[in-house]
């Protein structure tokens, strides 16, 4: 019996190293309660099936319990926001728009930039916020309004530093293949999501380490994922990421937090306009070469505009999700790298990193979007197999699940 007892404790201490790891890494992926408790069950039930002979589930479920309670993040109290003074871009609607006017009723000294000083977005702020509230017209893709938004900036500053940089602004111009879309559309994606958000940063950064600030970029999971027919959009958010995550390292020494947000689809801009799209889906037809629009089929075009319009439709007109982690972001004493804004976010990057890349996928396309039609050519291939995420072609509905 004692020459058990060494060995018993001894897988003990490893089954509680390895679950313990484990679930930190799960709670560091910051899943729902819901999740989190799927998870921590499953990982019991495999644990108490490998050393069942050594460990009752009893006691490995008290473990675990106890190992949650320690280690579970507890949200400490905000920073006072009064005083503390935030640069926003691209406040002409969406999240912007909704986030200048939150932080102006919360205390914040804001500094908001439109488009338009005329426009639709930029009346309702003036109407709606405090006289704390700075409304500056400035396109990031033009270093000298950029500039000039700096020097306005400084003068209401004085000697003070800024708090924080809210990089929102960003545009996604087009929708379809890569092979559909025109170089333009590239430039334009990369143009204003990433090279505007670069040349923001890189100018009102002096600022930031003065007030040892924050920096919130609001990026896309497209950015990280696959998502078919935004390769253009994408590409610009997966450059943007890995110049934000670069930055955080960067600047920690100098005492600046940055923080990236990743919101699931929101109903915002000009997404839930009809006409947009079609004029999107007018102007993509008109771009083709007859060889190509009849490779791919005029059909085709079209089914993937009404998927993305439905899926837009579709999309959660409730933007506070994104407006709670901006300012988690911004007031957290101890903010987080990534924050993910929505109902799931959390789940779709659970599964892009710990299923096989098979399941992910699949997981992914019918996700966004559920396609039916194959391009013309495909379809004109005798014994052509269907496409492999969608066995059921014929079958399928078009809109997204």
């Amino acid at each position: 019996m004692d020459s058990c007892t060494l060995p018993v404790w001894f897988y003990v201490a490893v089954l509680t190293m390895f679950v313990g790891g484990a679930m930190k890494k799960i709670l560091a992926s910051h899943l729902t309660a819901g999740s989190a408790l799927v998870a921590w069950v499953g990982a019991t039930v495999l644990m108490e099936r490998l050393w069942g002979f050594f460990l009752p589930a009893l006691l490995l479920l008290a473990l675990l319990g106890l190992f949650c309670w320690l280690f579970a993040p507890r949200r400490a109290p905000l920073l006072p926001a009064p005083g503390r003074v935030v640069f926003i871009t691209g406040c002409d609607t969406g999240f912007g728009n909704a986030t200048a006017r939150h932080l102006d009723s919360l205390g914040f000294e804001v500094f908001a930039t439109v488009l338009d000083l005329t426009g639709d977005g930029a009346r309702e702020l003036q109407g709606s916020c405090s006289p704390n509230l700075t409304l500056l017209q400035v396109d990031i893709t033009q270093p000298q309004q950029v500039q000039q938004a700096l020097l306005a900036t400084k003068a209401k500053l004085g000697l003070r530093g800024l708090w924080g940089l809210v990089n929102n602004a960003g545009v996604c111009v087009n929708f379809g293949d890569a092979e559909l879309s025109l170089m333009s559309n590239f430039r334009g994606c990369m143009e204003v999501n990433f090279f505007g958000t670069l040349s923001i940063t890189k100018n009102f950064l002096p600022l930031l380490r003065q007030a040892k600030g924050r920096i919130v970029t609001i990026s896309s999971p497209a950015g990280d994922q696959p998502f078919p027919c935004l390769a253009a959009y994408g590409a610009s958010k997966a450059a943007l990421g890995l110049f934000t995550d670069t930055l955080r390292h960067e600047l920690e020494p100098w005492g600046v937090r940055v923080s990236t947000v990743l919101p699931s689809s929101y109903r915002t801009g000009r997404t839930v306009n009809h006409a947009y799209w079609e004029q999107q889906h007018k102007q993509l037809l008109q771009s083709l070469s007859p060889a190509l629009l009849e490779e791919y089929g005029e059909d085709y075009v079209t089914e993937t505009k009404d998927l993305f319009q439905s899926f837009a439709s579709q999309a959660n007109p409730d933007v506070s999700p994104v407006i709670d982690a901006i300012v988690q972001a911004l007031l957290a004493p101890q903010p987080q790298a990534r924050y993910y804004a929505g109902p799931g976010v959390r789940l779709m990057y659970f599964i892009h990193s710990y299923c096989p890349f098979s399941i992910s996928n699949r997981f992914l396309q019918r996700l966004f979007l559920n396609k039916k039609l194959m391009p013309h050519a495909l379809r004109k291939q005798p014994g052509r197999e269907p496409s492999p995420h969608n066995n059921n072609n014929e079958e399928e509905k078009l809109q997204p699940l």
